[in-house]
């Protein structure tokens, strides 16, 4: 199922909003992306089972002693991964996603914690599995990555996210490497979403039953030959919902609002915490998550709504 039109025009609206604020502060925006790279590290890593906390991968990234022992592979997970989001700022606005980037972003993850592996597709022999799901023959992965790279990069009539996300199913379905598929692709995400002049988005680990239960839908709804139609929209959702919450937090930093808890605005307000944390959920107010925690800017008012769509009516 494609986008829906209000779902396009809350994103247009709040897209618009942002590149006017944006001009100028390519420094605050430039810090905003450096904050948020531990949570976007862990989040990714955590939905591979990493052990490690957030704290945890923060300590790490900032080269300060961790109090447990951790493996040394998920201290390379971590920085690897570090490395491949601040690359990709710079990286995606020189060219579109191709064969080389892709290769070169595995090569960064997973160099130095299997270097047999880093930096190439799958070959003969390699056969990999998520769950029921096997994906295809190691002869096929180069030829299919090229074909749905033509996809995305040549079709300029579907809507970008229904494009990226499409691409991500895809991309996942394949599972080209023998290790990394899933940081790669989300990272290819964001890659795909900065290329266009938005921010990147964090696929949360707290939420990855319905991210994985978007390839569950995707792969069960039809065959190999017709993806289409629904079999898409879990992922969409996923999509949409993650760049309204990241445009929101980019909007309330750069109009210097002061920014608060949710939780506090909610006592403040005498205001339903549970409809006012769905309301969150859904984007229907302009809140976004620090470490996991819901915020919200101070002055933002129920009644007058935001660009994210209209007037919040809330339950008391």
């Amino acid at each position: 199922m494609a986008i829906t039109k209000p779902i396009k025009d809350r994103i247009q609206a709040l897209k618009a909003e942002y590149d006017v604020l944006r001009k100028g502060k390519g420094s605050l925006l430039g810090m905003i992306d450096e904050v948020e790279v531990p949570e976007a590290v862990y989040n990714s890593n955590a939905i591979e089972n990493s052990t490690l906390t957030l704290k945890e991968t923060e300590k790490i990234l900032l080269d300060m002693e961790v109090s447990r022992d951790v493996s040394v592979r998920e201290v390379f997970e971590a920085k690897n991964l570090a490395r491949v989001t601040d690359y990709i700022r710079t990286k995606s606005q020189e060219g579109e996603i191709d064969k080389e980037t892709i290769l070169l972003l595995h090569q960064m993850l997973i160099g130095g914690i299997d270097d047999n592996i880093a930096g190439r597709f799958r070959t003969k022999g390699e056969y990999v599995r998520v769950g029921t799901h096997i994906a295809p023959a190691p002869e096929h992965v180069e030829r299919m990555i090229e074909a749905i790279l033509v996809e995305y990069t040549s079709n300029h009539n579907s809507y970008f996210l229904d494009k990226i996300g499409k691409f991500h199913l895809e991309f996942e379905t394949i599972h080209p490497f023998n290790d990394g598929n899933g940081r790669i692709g989300r990272a290819l995400i964001n890659y795909q979403l900065q290329r266009l002049g938005f921010p990147g988005v964090i696929v949360r680990d707290r939420e990855k039953k319905e991210y994985y239960q978007a390839f569950g839908d995707y792969r069960d709804s039809s065959s190999a030959s017709l993806r289409t139609g629904k079999s898409t929209k879990t992922m969409e959702k996923i999509l949409v919902l993650g760049l309204m919450e990241s445009l929101h937090k980019r909007i309330t930093y750069l109009k210097g609002e002061n920014i608060i808890f949710l939780s506090d605005y909610t006592k403040k307000h005498s205001l339903s915490a549970p409809a006012l944390g769905n309301a969150a959920r859904r984007q229907n107010i302009p809140a976004f998550r620090e470490k996991g925690v819901w915020k919200i800017p101070e002055n933002f008012s129920t009644q007058s709504g935001s660009a994210s769509g209209g007037k919040y009516q809330p339950t008391k």
